[in-house]
């Protein structure tokens, strides 16, 4: 594989977006909470003056945070990082809001000092960052995207490692969680093909000292899967 082989990412966005019908507590979660704690586009250019607490010495960025836990788990013991978490699917994002959120403050709660949401496209959002702004971003375990003719939808892609290798300052983490072996032989692949980045070999199993748990890796576990956890440091340019 390599850049030439393998087709370029489509603009389009795949996947479900919506789950089981929201009820009435999610919808106002969408409707009322998001706006007020969702990054836009324009603090995108600025990251760091997104946040309104004093004291951020980093900005990390989460892509595709599914429940909410893991974002959530950095941010609460990483307390001067910046975390941007992303994610498209409604239910998840409801699941991250309603932890936000006391109920009945929908429409007046404050923005964390600390946490932002971007609800939309991460690519978008890549390609609005300036150079060298992030110290830190995860992908944990994303949609394999089991099939080879559906390779070029899968998030580790090389248009994506460069976009990565952009906006990450040098010695900046890449962290790549997966369970699925299909996307385990993927990740070792792509990014044995690159120079961007050191990419030494995952660990196995055991989740690193530093990570939390999510729901999918717990899922994993039960299911007899092992994960693995890459750390990927963006080379000095």
């Amino acid at each position: 594989m390599t850049d030439t082989t393998l087709k370029p990412q489509p603009e389009r966005l795949y996947g479900r977006q919506r789950g089981h019908p929201l009820r009435a507590r999610q919808q106002r979660l969408l409707d009322e909470a998001l706006p007020r704690l969702r990054l836009n586009l324009a603090q995108a250019a600025n990251p760091h003056a997104a946040f309104t607490g004093d004291d951020v010495r980093a900005v990390w960025l989460e892509i595709g945070f599914g429940g909410g836990e893991h974002a959530l788990g950095q941010s609460e013991a990483n307390p001067d990082v910046g975390y941007i978490a992303s994610e498209v699917f409604e239910n998840g994002l409801c699941s991250l809001l309603s932890r936000l959120v006391p109920e009945g403050q929908e429409d007046s709660i404050e923005p964390p000092p600390h946490f932002r949401i971007w609800p939309e496209d991460a690519r978008q959002l890549l390609k609005a960052l300036p150079d060298a702004s992030l110290d830190r971003v995860y992908l944990m375990f994303p949609d394999p995207w089991p099939k080879a003719r559906h390779a070029k939808r899968r998030f580790v892609h090389p248009e994506n490692i460069r976009e990565l290798a952009r906006i990450l300052r040098p010695g900046g983490v890449w962290r790549v969680a997966s369970d699925h072996p299909v996307y385990q032989d993927w990740v070792t692949e792509v990014m044995g093909a690159q120079d961007l980045f050191d990419a030494p070999a995952p660990a196995q199993g055991e989740r690193p000292e530093g990570w939390s748990p999510t729901r999918y890796e717990a899922k994993a576990h039960r299911e007899g899967r092992v994960p693995f956890y890459w750390t990927f440091t963006r080379r000095d340019r």
